[in-house]
């Protein structure tokens, strides 16, 4: 017989902590994203490698406070969140318009919608520790070019 496996009692705080997370980027708000993770808590922007990692209150806010300079209407629907133990997983459709530069790509004024793979970890105390996230990078490239 097969068992299912039960949420456990940490789970609604966890998606919580992931909902309000994006609650915040979608305000562009990144100081109140990075709050809700350890003063050591890392970020993997899986697609750029090794040169993706840092941590999450310096590289992240670095790379999110890019976003949002060259996509000024950042946006993003949560599509789907899943938990295993420490971690929940969340598909998100994250979309904007460029409106400079962005990291080599001059813009045209193109809107992009990609689908993002976040995978957050989480303390005993309801922090996020980790984030990796992933997405289509060439996909990413294409739309605005």
């Amino acid at each position: 017989m097969e068992t299912l496996k039960k949420n456990t009692l940490k789970d609604p705080v966890r998606k919580g902590t992931c909902i309000e997370f994006f609650s915040a980027y979608q305000d562009l708000e990144i100081e109140r994203m990075i709050h809700l993770a350890t003063p050591q808590a890392t970020v993997w922007f899986k697609p750029l490698g090794e040169d993706g990692k840092g941590l999450l209150r310096v590289f992240g806010r670095d790379v999110w406070t890019l976003l949002i300079s060259c996509f000024p209407d950042l946006d993003n629907t949560i599509d789907m969140l899943s938990t295993d133990g420490d971690e929940i997983t969340c598909k998100v459709s994250i979309f904007g318009t460029q409106a400079s530069e962005f990291m080599g790509l001059p813009s045209k004024g193109l809107r992009f919608e990609s689908d993002h793979i976040f995978v957050f970890r989480f303390n005993d105390s309801d922090e996020i520790t980790d984030l990796t996230i992933d997405w289509d990078l060439t996909n990413f490239i294409k739309q605005l070019s």
